[in-house]
């Protein structure tokens, strides 16, 4: 991989760069703080995103910008890549606006997919980039000081062995499982074992015959018992059937006795009731004849003309119903002219209440009219006083404006103007203070040379005066300072000139402040006289409406008034109406009630004579009723006669006795077929759990057998995959020991190179990257034993080994990334700072594409193939990079 090409806008303390970078060795030079490293955070940045720096998004954009953008231009495997992030900053937060990665085939976007092609693409992730190809700032001594096991760690995934641990680790999780399924199955397979023994040691099918024998017994006893219950129960239904004979035959004959009494009973009460009728025939009789008088009575107070005695009660109710239907139609009217009173005066009511709400709203409408006239005579008072105050504006308006009478520039150029004062003025201070140091400079050489005149000798070159072709240049020296004091009187009289010059502005700026405010109050106070002005016009001709309003509502209010009495007068003549209808009603509800009375009295002689019928046809047909009673009454007699001859006490006591023994057996045996029933329910259970038991038994030597296949098929995977784990684990062994031979012969190489002190015999890596160095006498040291300029060479060195050890492994297949060193000279003093140009110069002629060197320390310049300057502005702190020959020149002057 190559970086080709890098534009930043507002990242960090950039706020415009745009970068090339070539192959070979390219050194980014400049001053600490200058903000070298900002560039490669920004390539590390665009591949991987904010969060491995260690930053937020916010950290990113520049102070005061609200977006940062940067494009990073890479080739990898002769491939182009194009990747673009923008970071947007708005409210309390950044967020990633845009982050897209054009490739040779395809464009991916957003941030996570652009992070996991980067991954994916360059085999490694942020991490594993830091540790292999990128030395951050201060991060020189990282992997040195690292523990054994960190070391393994990283180098083991920048090496690809990580992935055999992760497969090993599959496979051990896989024994694991496999182990704790193959224990599970083990157990249970013993606890098939012991429950198989618990039956076994029951001797099933022994207890099986014993319990069905018992069985056998008990249902022998319930069969015999059964047969007794059932002779029993037919004793008994014998002696049951003889006392229900007898007790038949009493109950006939105590119903024969009950039905001579009965009849005996009802006969006389039947005698009675012909007596009672004999009374009832005699009253109705007198009744007929009283109510015949009563219709001849009515009849003649009405205008049927009838025969008392013929006339019928529908002619009658016809009549009534003439009648009622005339009433009904006066009444219908005598309502309809109740109606048309209530309408009218209703009518006449709601007229004088729209009259009085006509005449409240004229009322209302001519105060309302009145209140306008006042408002709109205020608000023409207003409108006078906003004239009066624009005409005071105006006048300070004037009296400021006399300020630019005289003024160089006019108004709305004093600003321009001020601010090109204060330049003059700044570059004058400027060349008084350059004055100023050339005049202490010029006095203090007068003075030097003054002193070396008096010690007599030559004030230009220091030598004896005799020996001297310069010995007049004193005077010059005086003449150079009093110029240098004539020029310094001058420019301060150019900058006092200046200032006031600038306070004159300052004054007009004040000024042209002051108009632009008085132009504001001007339209506001003009605007408030506007609408002052459109309230005295709206004012009046709302109230003129409210007059119109008012005369309107006088004349509603007077016509509603004539239709009140118009209505009045309507709802009087139907009153009078009403009298005459009230007279009519009384008049046809008399003749309706003497009709009724009639219709009552006839059908009250109807029923009489009805009831004098009813009552003769009755008292006949008691008298047949007693006669045929009489004749069953002999009969009822002949048979109880016959039915006490048939009765036989001993035979019905001696039933009764058979009965009474076979139901005290009958209740003797049931309790003990009760007690054999549940004896047998409790074999049969008993059986039935023995028999289940067996079949548990033969499903338990099933199960018991099948788990001990699956045991010794898991005893079999078992070893299959902690054969698997081994061999994953030796692999990797094997693999990390040829890599860790491979990295320690080229960390020697690497540090003989760089280091070339004969003080150390070689450096050893051991299997777990445990790093030990061997002096030339034999002594061990550790790492941290050596200098600071030592261990940060070491450290150096092994980064590099690493990455010398990828390239070669990978063949070419799939470049590396550039070799990235940040201020790798921090630790370092001026010998070794020498020693790490070496160790540049040969990673380069190793064949490494590209290698990016970050450093203020100017001894490394001279190694570079191509060389960045970055300066940063003091004023507006942002940095700017140059190239080529400026660079040389601005990292020469640094």
């Amino acid at each position: 991989m190559r970086v080709d090409r890098l534009r930043l806008r507002n990242f960090k303390c950039y706020e415009d760069a745009d970068v090339s970078l070539g192959s070979g060795v390219t050194v980014i030079h400049g001053l600490n703080g200058s903000g070298k490293s900002s560039l490669l955070e920004a390539c590390f940045f665009a591949l991987y995103g904010a969060t491995p720096l260690d930053r937020t998004l916010d950290e990113v954009v520049t102070i005061g910008a609200e977006e940062a953008e940067v494009d990073l231009w890479f080739t990898h495997a002769g491939a182009s890549f194009h990747l673009h992030r923008r970071v947007r900053h708005t409210g309390d937060r950044a967020s990633t606006a845009d982050c897209t990665l054009e490739t040779p085939d395809d464009t991916v976007e957003g941030a996570r997919d652009v992070r996991g092609y980067v991954v994916d693409l360059l085999r490694m992730d942020a991490d594993a980039f830091v540790n292999c190809a990128y030395v951050r700032q201060g991060e020189v001594n990282e992997l040195i000081n690292a523990s054994p096991s960190e070391r393994q760690d990283v180098i083991d995934d920048l090496l690809q062995l990580g992935k055999l641990e992760a497969y090993r680790g599959r496979a051990r999780d896989a024994r694991r499982g496999v182990q704790a399924v193959r224990d599970a199955q083990a157990e249970r397979l013993d606890s098939l074992a012991e429950q198989i023994t618990e039956y076994e040691d029951r001797d099933l099918h022994a207890e099986l015959n014993a319990l069905r024998t018992e069985l056998s017994s008990v249902e022998a006893d319930i069969d015999e018992f059964e047969s007794n219950r059932e002779t029993a129960e037919q004793t008994k239904e014998d002696a049951e059937r003889v006392i229900e004979q007898y007790a038949e035959k009493r109950a006939e004959l105590d119903d024969v006795e009950a039905t001579i009494a009965d009849l005996k009973e009802t006969v006389t009460e039947t005698e009675r009731e012909r007596e009672a009728l004999s009374e009832t025939v005699a009253d109705a009789r007198e009744r007929v004849e009283d109510l015949d008088e009563r219709v001849a009575d009515l009849l003649a107070d009405t205008d049927l003309d009838a025969d008392p005695g013929t006339v019928a009660v529908e002619a009658v109710r016809e009549r009534r119903a003439d009648v009622a239907e005339e009433r009904d139609d006066v009444q219908d009217e005598h309502g309809d002219c109740r109606t048309t009173i209530q309408t009218h005066a209703s009518e006449a009511e709601a007229e004088r209440e729209r009259a009085a709400e006509y005449a409240e709203r004229a009322e209302d409408a001519r105060e309302r009219a009145a209140e306008l006239d006042g408002e709109a005579r205020e608000a023409a008072e207003r409108v006078a006083d906003a004239e009066a105050r624009i005409e005071d504006v105006e006048a300070e308006r004037e009296a400021t404006r006399e300020a630019f009478a005289d003024a160089p520039v006019d108004v709305g150029e004093a600003e321009s103007y001020r601010e090109s004062l204060r330049a003059d003025l700044d570059d004058v201070r400027e060349r008084e203070s350059d004055v100023k140091g050339d005049l202490q400079a010029a006095r203090a050489a007068l003075a030097e040379a003054e002193t070396l005149r008096e010690a007599g000798k030559c004030p230009e070159c220091g030598q004896p005066v005799d020996g001297s072709p310069h010995v007049d240049a004193l005077d010059e020296r005086r003449d150079a300072v009093a110029d240098l004091e004539a020029a310094l009187e001058s420019v301060r009289e150019e900058t006092a000139d200046l200032a006031e010059r600038v306070d004159r502005a300052d004054a007009l700026v004040d000024a042209e402040s002051d108009l632009d405010r008085l132009e504001s109050r001007r339209r506001d106070l003009a605007e408030l006289r506007d609408g002052h002005a459109d309230t005295v016009e709206s004012k009046r001709g709302e109230a003129e409406a409210k007059r119109e309003e008012a005369a309107e509502n006088e004349e509603r209010a007077d016509a509603a008034r004539e239709a009140a009495a118009d209505a009045e007068n309507a709802a009087d003549e139907a009153r009078s109406r009403l009298g005459e209808l009230n007279g009519r009603i009384a008049e046809l509800k008399e003749r309706i009630g003497t009709l009724d009375d009639l219709a009552d009295a006839l059908s009250d002689r109807e029923s009489a004579a009805r009831e004098l019928s009813n009552a003769r046809e009755r008292r006949e047909s008691l008298a047949e009723l007693n006669d045929e009673r009489r004749e069953r009454l002999a009969e009822a007699r002949e048979r109880k006669r016959a039915l006490e001859g048939e009765f036989d006490e001993e035979r019905l006591a001696e039933a009764r006795n058979e009965g009474d023994r076979a139901e005290d057996y009958l209740e003797q045996v049931e309790a003990k077929l009760d007690d054999l029933d549940e004896e047998r329910s409790d074999l049969r259970g008993r059986i039935g759990a023995v028999e289940n038991d067996i079949e548990t038994l033969e499903d338990l030597r099933e199960k018991r057998d099948a788990v001990r296949e699956r045991v010794d098929a898991l005893d079999g995977l078992v070893g299959e995959t902690e054969a698997l784990e081994a061999m994953y684990g030796d692999l990797r062994g094997e693999l990390r020991q040829r890599n860790v031979e491979k990295l320690e012969r080229l960390l020697n190489e690497t540090f003989d190179l760089v280091y070339g002190n004969d003080s150390y015999a070689r450096l050893e890596l051991d299997g777990s990257y445990e790093l030990t160095v061997y002096q030339k006498d034999g002594e061990e040291l550790k790492p941290d034993q050596l200098s600071g300029g030592e261990r940060a060479l070491f450290n150096l060195s092994l980064r590099c080994a690493i990455y010398r050890l990828l390239a070669e492994g990978i063949e070419g297949a799939a470049p590396l990334p550039p070799l990235i060193l940040d201020e790798p000279t921090v630790f370092l003093d001026s010998g070794h700072v020498s020693r790490l140009v070496d160790l540049v110069e040969s990673m380069r002629d190793l064949g490494v594409e590209q290698i990016l060197v970050v450093s203020h320390d100017d001894e490394l310049v001279g190694a570079a193939d191509d060389l960045l300057h970055v300066e940063k502005d003091a004023t507006s702190n942002r940095s700017h990079v140059s190239t080529g020959v400026e660079a040389e020149a601005a990292a020469t002057l640094d």
